[in-house]
């Protein structure tokens, strides 16, 4: 004996309830024959006469009364599942993954932290590396980006931020070498592969030559320390730059952060609230004037 659908036991049941074919289509929005197709499959399957027929309606037989006693328990254990499973879902809590760029701290934990206080149930797992990490297969719930927009399919990107990198360099590097006029006179600290996407990376091109690169590191606290150090100049965000001096800005080093998401997930209460905690800039920054949700600041231009 093989039961090949639940919408058979389901029919038959919604039937013996209502007392009648018709209303039991009307309830399972199908038409009435539909009902009568899957009550004749499943007394076709078990070998037993249901239900008696009569000009009222139908009547469960004994061994009809049996099945559906326990059907009528089964089912009800399944609608008691779906309300837990839609409750879950609704709710803020549980882990949330988001992998980020190495430089945006500052920028997006008051933020995070606000929320995490504030949702108690949810539980956070913060990744910065030099991978893209996969949002279609799972590895994270949302992506910070950095420059143009993503565009893998299924991906839903919304601007956070407009990211602003100037090159600094500390007081005594720059008496020693002085202004930047021939940029093939200095020295520079850089990011490794995982940077070459940022705008300063692809303006700064053929400009220099493998000499004039002193270090190149995916770790930004070791760059900030080499610059301080005065081994060279490198890029680096305002809010990085205390005790260092400005030698040169150029607007074409600006670029957009991204916050990215999978469509499939995207419409979830945790990562909903994830968005807007980090899009909600409180008392972090300056409105953008290109968009209502990001906002402007000071951040690290490698991808994630």
């Amino acid at each position: 004996m093989q039961i090949d659908s639940w919408d058979d036991i389901r029919a038959a049941l919604t039937v013996a309830r209502l007392g009648t074919v018709s209303a039991a289509a009307q309830v399972l929005g199908v038409h009435h024959a539909t009902v009568i197709r899957r009550i004749d499959a499943l007394e076709a399957a078990l070998g037993a006469r249901l239900f008696q027929r009569h000009p009222r309606g139908y009547a469960p037989t004994e061994a009809g009364q049996a099945l559906l006693e326990i059907a009528a328990g089964a089912d009800e254990r399944f609608a008691q599942m779906a309300a837990r499973i839609a409750g879950a879902g609704a709710r803020i809590e549980g882990e949330i993954v988001l992998t980020s760029l190495p430089d945006v701290t500052t920028l997006v934990m008051p933020r995070l932290t606000r929320l995490l206080l504030a949702q108690p149930g949810l539980r956070l797992r913060y990744l910065t590396d030099p991978r893209l990490f996969r949002l279609d297969t799972g590895e994270a719930h949302i992506a910070i980006r950095a420059g143009n927009r993503p565009t893998e399919p299924d991906y839903v990107a919304t601007p956070l931020a407009i990211i602003q990198m100037r090159l600094y360099g500390a007081p005594g590097y720059v008496a020693a070498a002085g202004a930047v006029e021939d940029i093939r006179a200095h020295r520079f600290v850089l990011p490794g592969p995982e940077g070459r996407p940022a705008p300063f990376m692809r303006w700064l091109g053929d400009r220099v030559v493998a000499e004039n690169i002193v270090m190149i590191s995916n770790d930004a606290h070791a760059r900030l320390a080499a610059i301080r150090g005065g081994l060279g100049l490198g890029w680096l965000s305002p809010d990085q730059s205390d005790g260092l001096v400005e030698v040169m800005a150029l607007p074409e080093w600006d670029s957009r952060l991204w916050l990215v998401t999978h469509v499939d997930l995207h419409r979830s209460p945790k990562v909903q609230a994830v968005l807007k905690a980090l899009r909600d800039s409180g008392a972090d920054a300056d409105p953008d004037p290109e968009t209502a949700e990001p906002t402007e600041t000071g951040a690290g231009a490698a991808p994630d």
